[in-house]
């Protein structure tokens, strides 16, 4: 009984270690990747006013979840 709820203990510490935690701001490429289109195309929406860049010129990830979840 003991053995497995340390193998569950084991598995759920090594699936949390395997995942990579979302960023808080992407770049213009990670964000084209995010949203499978182009760097050029990304650049176009930031220009057109789509999406903003924060103070340190990256996308909130919160403007990225936004178009995945309105293309969906």
């Amino acid at each position: 009984m003991q053995t497995n709820e340390l193998d569950i203990a084991y598995h759920a510490v090594r699936l949390y270690a395997e995942t990579h935690p979302r960023p808080p701001h992407v770049t213009q490429v990670q964000a084209a990747e995010m949203l499978g289109i182009s760097r050029w195309t990304v650049a176009k929406m930031v220009e057109s006013g789509q999406l903003r860049l924060n103070g340190c010129g990256r996308i909130p990830i919160e403007q990225i979840d936004k178009l995945l979840s309105a293309s969906a």
